[in-house]
Order: structure tokens, then sequence, then C-alpha cells
């Protein structure tokens, strides 16, 4: 039976919408919006009529009938901790959007679209394996200060689709493999997959794990603090030397991997030393999650923009692949992994779930 889904996701500065006949893209287009008309609204949730606008604008340019539609799908928002799978959208998650429950940002915007245009068609409507997805065990959340727990916060969508995709091609189902999955981009999430849940993962949103091309990652802890009490930095410029000016960029100068390569090529030892810590630094993280499986692991997956390095790829594989085998899965397939989500309710092989206080 032909399934039509469309698919939409909002970034910061532009909204990702797609059309999926079953598993084939029959549409994937990235709207581009000027951030200057974007700095006019007051508030992310008052680009909303603005962004449905222009989703709508898209479909219609690229002659595609809502009317044939069997379902849509958005990423998920900032919602409630939750564990993983497609969830129907319901009032509750609408409300949450709305409001930020978990923080004001863009995403928040997919499910309140795709609501208004499931509704006037009276189709079901879904988010997939949402950002806010937690799966930890309660070991997982300790640190060694009690009011600073561990966060679940990392590429839940692509990982977990990457992670069904392995499993497959191992002649298994996702749900009784035993993976390491490291997203490696400009954030880099290295999560253990256990029979279907991710038990431990990096919060690479919050300078835990690698650096990576523009994130510090793990750093000294005194060092640290000596430079929060300097007095000589403001909260906001130590977090952007966290997230935006650490890694590469501190380093080198630069976020862009190929310049770095130009770099190494032309002779630079320091952007090769650079370029060869952060494969280390993957390397030494896919190992401590290996011990999370207890070093029973069927694959090591590795995925995200970086990935397509084919050099970076094998610093990583020569330090992991005594682990288990290596896959590699270049890029993220947001949009495929919505709509495979979604597919997977609407033929009854998966169950959609209830988000839920």
């Amino acid at each position: 039976m032909k399934e039509l889904i469309l698919a939409i996701n909002p970034g910061s500065t532009s909204t990702k919408v797609a059309v999926f006949e079953n598993q084939d893209a029959v549409l994937m287009v990235t709207i581009r919006h000027d951030p200057e008309e974007l700095f006019g609204f007051d508030s992310i949730s008052a680009q909303f009529p603005f962004r449905k606008k222009h989703v709508l604008e898209t479909l219609r340019i690229n002659k595609i009938n809502i009317g044939e539609l069997t379902a849509v799908v958005a990423r998920g928002g900032a919602l409630r901790p939750m564990s993983g799978g497609t969830y129907r959208v319901n009032e509750l998650m609408l409300e949450d959007c709305r409001n930020g429950y978990s923080g004001q940002h863009a995403i928040n915007l997919a499910s309140l679209i795709a609501d208004e245009i499931a509704k006037e068609k009276g189709l079901p409507c879904f988010i997939v394996d949402p950002p806010g997805m937690d799966e930890f065990p309660e070991i997982a959340r300790i640190s060694g200060l009690p009011n600073m727990p561990r966060k679940s916060k990392f590429h839940a969508l692509n990982q977990k689709a990457v992670g069904r995709w392995a499993a497959k091609n191992l002649g298994m189902k996702y749900e009784e493999a035993r993976l390491v999955i490291a997203h490696i981009g400009g954030g880099t999430s290295i999560g253990a997959h256990e029979n279907g849940r991710v038990i431990d993962v990096n919060d690479c949103y919050d300078s835990e794990g690698p650096f990576t091309p523009e994130r510090a990652g793990t750093l000294p802890v005194g060092a640290v603090v000596e430079l929060c009490m300097s007095g000589d930095y403001t909260l906001d410029d130590i977090r952007k030397m966290l997230t935006g000016k650490g890694g590469m960029v501190a380093h080198l100068g630069t976020s862009d991997m190929r310049e770095v390569v130009k770099r190494i090529e032309a002779g630079d030892e320091k952007a090769r030393l650079i370029y060869e810590a952060m494969a280390y630094q993957v390397a030494k993280t896919i190992g401590s999650q290996s011990t999370v499986l207890r070093g029973r692991v069927d694959a090591i997956v590795l995925t995200g923009g970086i990935t397509y390095d084919e050099h970076f790829v094998e610093m990583i594989t020569g330090r992991v692949a005594w682990i288990a085998p290596v896959k590699v899965y270049p890029g993220e397939e947001e949009m495929k992994a919505l709509a495979e989500g979604a597919l997977r309710v609407l033929k009854g092989d998966e169950e959609a779930k209830e988000y839920i206080v």
C-alpha cells in the first residue's frame, strides 16, 4: 500500500520539508529564511504563521496535493524526557511546544505546523525519537555531585535511525542489537545502544565528550573553575568558548574540516596534531561506551557529516576495530528517519506512543 508522508523539520534559519512515498523521497526542500526577517518576530512561537505559510507554499509550488497525504510527521520539539519511538501529537505536546517546556527553539514549531496541516485533512500526526529522548538507567545519571545529574541530550533521531539500519545489515533487529553509535559533526554524541535503548551517551550540548570543530568538549574542571572566577570573562564569553569558539576554532581558527585537511596536505604539523587529537578523543569515548555494554558489541557505527572524511574514519577505525566491526553511514538522514518512524506505525510494525506527564 502506498503511504504518502509529509515530514517537517524547522531549524533556526531554515525549514526542511520532505514528502516520502513509503521510504522513497519524492520531494526534499530546504527553505532558507532571511535572518533579518526572523529577528522581526518577538518570539519563536510568533514565527508559526510565517513558517507554516512557507511550508504550504513549497508544497503548492512542487505540486504536492495535501489531500493525497496519508500522514504528517514532525521533528520532535524541546519536550519532557521520554523514551524513544514514534509518538502521536497530542494537546499536551502542543502546549509544551508553545510554552517552550524545555527551552525555546525553532524545532518547537514542527509539531504545531504539522498538527494544523494534519487536522485540516483529518490525518494522523506524529513525532519520532525527539531530542529530549531519555532512556538512561539510574546509574548512568549519577555524577560526582548530586545536584548535577548527567543528562541524555544527543542526536537521538539520527542515532536511532542508523542503529536500525546497521542492525538490519547485521541480520538482527535493532531491539536485539548491542551497538556503539558515534554521530560526528559540529557536535559529537557517542551512545551505547542496548536492545533498542540508548543506555548512556555524552551530553554533546553541554560540553561533555570529544571536542568538535566548534565545541570544546570535556575540559579539565579545575582550569575551567579558575577561568570562570578570574573576572576576565562574562558568562556569555565562557559559553561561547564552550560552544561556537571551542574545538578546532580555538586551536586553528576554523571549523571547516576541508580547510584543516588542506593545511595538513600543505605540511601544517599543528593542524595534523589537532586533527588526529579529535579522532583520538572520539575513539577513546567509543571505548568507554563499549564498557557500558560490557565489551559485548555487535558493531561500532560511525555517522554524521565528518564521516565523509575517509582518513578521519580510518584513524578512528584503527583504534576501535578490535572491539567490533565498524560500519559507516556518512551524513545524517533525519528526514528519512522521520518518514520511516511514521511508516512503521502506519504499517502496524510499531504502536504509536502517547505523550503524557
